[in-house]
C-alpha cells in the first residue's frame, strides 16, 4: 500500500502510533518547498496521546489554508456541511524554510506563537506535518490533504 494511503488509514483509524514511529517516517521523505503548500488543505491528528490531538478536536479544526507566503491560516474549522472557514483562535501565520530534523523544508510559522508546523511530502497532494511548539516535550504529528 502506497505510503500516503497507508498514513491516511492510520490517522483515519486513529490508529495508535509512537512519536518514534512517525519521526522515522518524517525522516525518510522529501522536503517540500514553500509554494507547494499553496491551498487549501484537510488535516486530522495521529493518535500519539499528544494532548494537543484534543484540543484541536475541540476547537473544530479541520486543516489548514496557504493563500501565500505570508498569509496562512493555520486553523481552518469545518461547519455542518463540511465547508472550511478561518478560526481567529491562533491568529495567523507564514510560510518559510526550515531547518528540523536536519533537512530544511517549507515550515508553518506563526505569527503570534512560539510554534513551527514542518511539512514533508507524501505525495503531490499529501503532506505529514510535524507541530514543534516551544516548551512542549513532545511533537504534534498530523496529516494533510490538498483540498480538490
Amino acid at each position: 500500500m502506497p505510503a500516503s494511503k497507508t498514513l491516511l488509514a492510520d490517522a483515519t483509524d486513529k490508529k495508535a502510533l509512537s512519536i518514534d514511529q512517525l519521526n522515522t517516517i518524517y525522516d525518510q521523505l522529501d522536503t517540500v518547498c514553500c509554494e507547494a503548500m499553496i491551498g487549501q488543505w484537510r488535516g486530522m491528528c495521529f493518535n500519539t496521546g499528544h494532548p494537543g490531538e484534543q484540543k484541536l478536536g475541540a476547537i473544530g479544526w479541520a486543516g489548514k489554508e496557504f493563500r501565500s507566503l505570508n498569509d496562512v491560516s493555520p486553523i481552518m474549522c469545518a461547519d455542518d456541511a463540511g465547508k472550511l472557514s478561518p478560526s481567529a483562535i491562533m491568529g495567523a501565520a507564514s510560510l518559510r524554510m526550515v531547518e528540523f530534523r536536519g533537512t530544511t523544508t517549507a515550515t508553518m510559522v506563526y505569527d503570534q506563537h512560539p510554534i513551527f508546523d514542518h511539512f514533508k511530502r507524501i505525495d503531490d497532494d499529501t503532506v505529514l506535518g510535524v507541530m514543534d511548539a516551544k516548551g512542549e516535550a513532545l511533537p504534534l504529528y498530523f496529516l494533510l490533504q490538498r483540498c480538490k
